[in-house]
């Protein structure tokens, strides 16, 4: 436990932010698993739609550094290409 007034407010900072954090991660990890699942459904229209949203969630947790800049394009690209690739029928 803090001993300290400024430890015990970086501990209330600390556990504030990490609650903030669950919750963005939380809520993209659904947004990527909409677009999947609306992929496998064949809803290629709303797996667009989806995505546009997920991408939008993806640069926001990358640009706060929730998840790296690198990570946030890689998924990005891959819900992209399984989108294309249900698209074209393959």
């Amino acid at each position: 436990m803090p001993n300290t007034n400024s430890a015990k407010k970086r501990l209330k900072q600390n556990r504030a932010q990490r609650d903030k954090n669950r919750s963005v991660r939380s809520n993209m990890r659904t947004h990527i698993r909409k677009v999947r699942e609306a992929v496998a459904a064949g809803n290629i229209d709303e797996a667009e739609q989806a995505f546009r949203l997920t991408a939008k969630r993806l640069d926001r947790a990358g640009t706060s550094h929730l998840i790296h800049r690198n990570q946030a394009a890689r998924l990005k690209s891959r819900l992209q290409k399984l989108i294309k690739t249900a698209k074209q029928g393959g």
